[in-house]
């Protein structure tokens, strides 16, 4: 399965400023445990529109969300609770990395890349640091995953940002598109999803 999603192409791609706040031997191997793009092809054909969409949809297919993040995960939660002052944030997803012994917050988006969500992510890095980390672990790191990303804007975005996070994409795309001879005889994905909404619509 990794091969046919070309796992060594995505792994260590995710655009991230581990290098310049983090020591180095755990800059290299939290670079190498991101990868770009996160394929979710389990979620279906259908595009997600709204972030909670894919949450929920994550957490169904939890296992295979777990294959696809890599080895060392473990799932803490979704929604997480984190009262700051008088406001309370919450998490979409929340791991705990065993090899990395730091929380991983991963945020998903809906939509592209917007240097925004840097300083939301600081905030709940800050946050999970102050209020669930333990004293042997080490400090969080953050993992924003949106619909696409500009690779210039993500870099000035992080540059001099002193907590650790990556950015990468997600898809559900399918690895493999039909070969060229079938593509004429089989109904497209849009053709079949108006199908199925044309037989709910009469049942």
């Amino acid at each position: 399965m990794q091969i046919e999603t070309n796992l060594h192409k995505r792994q260590g791609n995710a655009i991230n400023n581990f290098d310049m706040v983090l020591p180095p031997a755990d800059s290299d191997m939290a670079a190498q445990v991101f990868k770009d793009p996160y394929l979710f092809d389990f979620l279906g054909t259908a595009d997600p529109r709204k972030e909670r969409e894919i949450e929920v949809a994550l957490v169904d297919h939890i296992q295979r969300f777990l294959l696809e993040l890599g080895a060392g995960f473990a799932f803490v939660g979704r929604q997480v609770l984190l009262e700051v002052g008088n406001r309370d944030f919450y998490l979409d997803l929340l791991f705990y990395h065993l090899r990395l012994r730091r929380f991983v917050v991963v945020e998903l988006k809906a939509v592209p890349f917007d240097p925004g969500f840097v300083g939301q992510m600081n905030l709940y890095l800050s946050a999970v640091d102050d209020l669930l980390r333990h004293p042997e672990d080490k400090s969080t790191i953050g993992l924003l995953l949106c619909k696409s990303k500009d690779r210039m804007v993500v870099e000035y975005a992080l540059r001099g940002f002193q907590k650790p996070i990556g950015v990468a994409e997600w898809k559900t795309l399918l690895v493999k598109s039909l070969p060229e001879e079938l593509k004429g005889s089989l109904p497209t994905v849009e053709e079949i999803e108006a199908e199925l909404a044309q037989r709910e619509d009469e049942a």
